[in-house]
């Protein structure tokens, strides 16, 4: 083999493997792809809010101002009130607080009647929106009726450089089982396309992976 056809040969070979890395590149920096979600999943009602530890409750008792106060939620999930102490908060929806507050104040209040409003809301898990990853300032967010996933973005302070937003995923309890669909992060944040926005739900877990490349 003389020279000008050994450098053929090898030019060619490398023709074949440049082609071949390229085939492969679409596959590598798009990695998994997940089920966008479906109408079903979107239009899901959001459940009653649940009271956990950390929130702060304003207990209101009509006509009864030295019995209405606001208090914390305390770590195990009980409140003192005035005339009412361990009261446990965690895990009821402000209307079943209220009524269980009148049942401890029937006995020293005649009839009762409680209002209860949730503030400084942080709530349990199940409450919660979490994002891991490859967002500004991953966090858990309190759950907020009709939040999206432009409000959800907004709130963790966008994507960072190394984001790979398209690739972003939902990880969501459906009919009992956790299943993961695909959410376009990067054609809702930095193209505007609003298509791509989508209803978030109490415990998703949004989770935004780093780019290959």
């Amino acid at each position: 083999m003389n020279m000008i056809s050994f450098l053929t040969s090898r030019v060619s070979a490398t023709l074949v493997l440049l082609a071949g890395a390229i085939l492969l590149l679409p596959a590598c920096a798009t990695g998994p792809s997940y089920p966008a979600l479906p109408e079903t999943a979107q239009d899901q009602a959001a459940p009653d809010y649940v009271i956990g530890p950390g929130d702060n409750v304003e207990i209101f008792v009509w006509q009864q101002p030295d019995l209405s106060v606001t208090v914390p939620v305390r770590p195990d999930g009980r409140i003192n009130t005035p005339l009412a102490e361990d009261v446990v908060a965690a895990g009821k929806t402000p209307t079943q607080l209220a009524r269980d507050m009148e049942q401890e104040l029937s006995d020293y209040v005649r009839d009762p009647v409680v209002t209860v409003i949730v503030s400084d809301i942080v709530g349990p898990y199940s409450q919660q929106v979490r994002v891991i990853g490859q967002a500004a300032n991953p966090q858990a967010i309190p759950f907020r009726e009709n939040m999206t996933a432009l409000d959800v973005m907004i709130a963790v302070g966008g994507l960072t450089e190394f984001a790979a937003g398209n690739q972003a995923t939902i990880v969501r309890a459906v009919d009992g089982e956790t299943r993961q669909f695909g959410v376009r992060l990067n054609d809702l944040i930095k193209r505007g396309d609003i298509g791509a926005n989508v209803q978030m739900l109490p415990g998703d877990i949004l989770v935004i992976p780093e780019t290959w490349f």
